[in-house]
C-alpha cells in the first residue's frame, strides 16, 4: 500500500478507536447513574407484595414502570452534572494540556454527552413517562383478554390519542404566535422542527418553574439547614425539648398499657373495633415520638465544636453563596445592556482547553460549579416547599408508583432546564451545546433581560422577608419572650338600643 493510503487508514482507525472509547465512557457513566438512581427509587418506593398467581401481571407492570422511572431519574441526574462536568473538563485541559492520560477528555466527548442528554430527555418526557403512567393505570379494554399485551395495547392507543392532541395544540399555538406560513409548514417536519419546538416549550416551562422555585428555595435553605444541624444553646434549648418529649412518651406508654395490659403488643382478650383503632393510632404516635426523642438525644450529644462552630459556618456559607448568586445576576443584568455577547447562544463545537470561562481562572470555574449545584438544590427545596407541589414529596418506603412517576417528571423538567437557566442568569459563560441552544426564545433580549430582573427581585424579596422574620423569631426565643402569656384583648360589643 502507498504511504497516502496508510495515512488514511491510520486516520480512520484512530477515529474508530476514539468513537469506541466515547461510547464506552458514556455507557459507564450512564450505568453508574442508573444504579445510583435505582437505589434511590427503591428507598422511597412503597413495597408491594405480589404473592398470588394472578399478581404476576401486576408485578411485571411494576418492574417495567420502575425501570422507566430509574432511566428518567438517571437522565435528570445526568442533566444536572452536564454543565459542571463541561466546565471542569475545560479547566483540566487548561492545567494539563499535553497529558496523555486525560486525552479522552475532549470536545467530541462533551458534545456527545450534551446530545445524548437532550435525546434521552425528549424520549423520557414524550414517551417513557406517559407510557409508564398509562401502563400502570391500564387494565385492558372491556371484552379483551386480560394480560400484559392487553395493557400494552390500551396504553399505545391512549398515547396515540394524547400525541395527536399535543401535536395539534402545538401547531395551533405556533400558528397563533407566528403568522408566517413557512413556520407553520415547517411543523410538518416532525424530527427536525416539531420535536425541538415542543422541547423548547417544555424547556421554557422548566425555566419559568425554576424562576418561581429557586428564590423560595434560597430562603428555605436556611430553615432546612437549621433543622439538620445542631444549633448553639443560645438559639435552641434541647434539654427542654427532650424533657417534654420524654413526658409525652411516658404518657402515651401508660395509655397503651391501659388498653393492652400485656404491654405494647395487643392482648389476647376481646377488644372492640374502636379500641383497636385507638390503640393502633396511639402506637403510631408513640413510635414517632420515640424516634424524635432518639434524634434529640443524638443532637444533645453533639460536640461543642459541632454545636458552636458548625451551625454558624453553615449559615455563613449559605449567606455567602446566596449573596454571590444575586450579585452575579445583577452584574449580568447590567452587562446585557452594554454587551451583546452576554446574551445566551448555542454553539455546535465546544472550544475546550483554550481559555477559562471565568475571569478568576480555576477558582472562578470551581465557584461556578458550586453555584450551579447550589441553585439546583435550592430549586428542588423550593419546588417541594410550594403549596402546589407539597403533595408530591416522597416518603421513605411509602411512595406509590404514580407519585414516583410524577416526581421523576418534575425533576427531569427542572434538571433539563438547568443549563439554560444557568447560562441565562450569567452564572457561567459556557455556551449551550447542540440542540440546547436552538430554543427560539433565547435570542429575545427582552425575555432574557426581564428574566434576570425578576430573578434578582424575587430572590431579594424572599431573603428580606425570611431574615426579618427569622431575626424577630430568634430574638424572641433567645430572650424567652415566647414563654410569656399572650395578652387577651376583649372587644366591647356596642349596646343595642331598644
Amino acid at each position: 500500500m502507498e504511504p497516502a493510503e496508510l495515512d488514511v487508514l491510520g486516520l480512520r482507525e484512530q477515529l474508530f478507536h476514539e468513537r469506541v472509547r466515547e461510547c464506552l465512557i458514556c455507557t459507564l457513566l450512564f450505568a453508574s447513574l442508573y444504579i445510583l438512581c435505582h437505589f434511590i427509587i427503591t428507598r422511597f418506593k412503597k413495597h408491594a407484595d405480589f404473592t398470588a398467581v394472578e399478581d404476576d401481571e401486576d408485578a411485571a407492570v411494576d418492574r417495567i414502570a420502575l425501570s422507566m422511572c430509574t432511566f428518567t431519574l438517571a437522565v435528570s441526574l445526568g442533566a444536572v452534572l452536564l454543565l459542571p462536568f463541561s466546565i471542569l473538563t475545560n479547566e483540566v485541559l487548561l492545567l494539563f494540556p499535553h497529558n496523555y492520560y486525560i486525552q479522552w477528555l475532549n470536545g467530541s466527548l462533551i458534545h456527545g454527552l450534551w446530545n445524548l442528554v437532550f435525546l434521552f430527555s425528549n424520549l423520557s418526557l414524550v414517551f417513557l413517562m406517559p407510557f409508564a403512567y398509562f401502563f400502570t393505570e391500564a387494565e385492558g379494554f372491556a371484552g379483551s383478554k386480560k394480560g400484559i399485551l392487553a395493557r400494552v395495547y390500551e396504553t399505545f392507543v391512549v398515547l396515540l390519542l394524547l400525541t395527536l392532541l399535543v401535536l395539534g395544540m402545538v401547531w395551533v399555538a405556533s400558528a397563533i404566535v407566528d403568522e408566517d406560513a413557512g413556520s407553520r409548514e415547517s411543523l410538518y417536519d416532525l424530527w427536525e422542527y416539531y420535536l425541538p419546538y415542543l422541547y423548547s416549550c417544555i424547556s421554557l416551562f422548566g425555566v419559568l418553574l425554576l424562576l418561581l422555585c429557586t428564590p423560595v428555595g434560597l430562603s428555605r435553605m436556611f430553615t432546612v439547614t437549621g433543622k439538620l444541624l445542631v444549633k448553639p444553646r443560645l438559639l435552641e434549648d434541647l434539654d427542654e425539648q427532650l424533657n417534654c418529649t420524654r413526658f409525652e412518651e411516658a404518657a402515651l406508654s401508660r395509655k397503651i398499657s391501659a388498653i393492652h395490659p400485656s404491654g405494647l403488643s395487643p392482648s389476647a382478650g376481646p377488644t372492640s373495633c374502636w379500641l383497636s383503632l385507638n390503640a393502633a393510632l396511639l402506637r403510631e404516635r408513640f413510635l414517632a415520638i420515640q424516634s424524635r426523642r432518639l434524634a434529640l438525644e443524638l443532637r444533645r450529644g453533639a460536640s461543642p465544636w459541632q454545636r458552636n462552630l458548625g451551625y454558624p459556618l453553615a449559615m455563613l456559607c449559605l449567606l455567602a453563596l446566596t449573596g454571590i448568586a444575586v450579585l452575579v445576576v445583577c452584574f449580568h443584568t447590567l452587562e446585557l445592556l452594554l454587551d451583546d455577547a452576554a446574551m445566551p447562544r448555542g454553539i455546535q463545537d465546544a472550544p475546550l482547553g483554550q481559555a477559562s470561562f471565568s475571569i478568576f481562572g480555576s477558582f472562578g470555574a470551581a465557584l461556578q460549579v458550586v453555584l450551579i449545584f447550589y441553585l439546583m438544590v435550592s430549586s428542588v427545596v423550593g419546588f417541594y416547599s410550594s403549596p402546589m407541589f407539597t403533595r408530591l414529596l416522597p416518603a421513605r418506603q411509602d411512595t406509590p408508583m404514580t407519585k414516583i412517576i410524577g416526581n421523576c417528571v418534575s425533576l427531569l423538567v427542572l434538571s433539563s432546564a438547568l443549563p439554560v437557566f444557568s447560562r441565562t442568569l450569567g452564572i457561567t459563560r459556557f455556551d449551550l451545546l447542540g440542540d440546547f441552544g436552538r430554543f427560539n426564545w433565547l435570542g429575545n433580549f427582552y425575555i432574557v433581560f426581564l428574566y434576570n430582573m425578576l430573578f434578582a427581585t424575587l430572590t431579594t424579596l424572599c431573603l428580606v422577608k425570611k431574615f426579618t422574620w427569622a431575626v424577630r423569631a430568634e430574638l424572641i426565643r433567645a430572650f424567652g419572650l415566647h414563654k410569656l402569656p399572650l395578652p387577651v384583648t376583649r372587644t366591647r360589643q356596642p349596646s343595642k338600643l331598644c
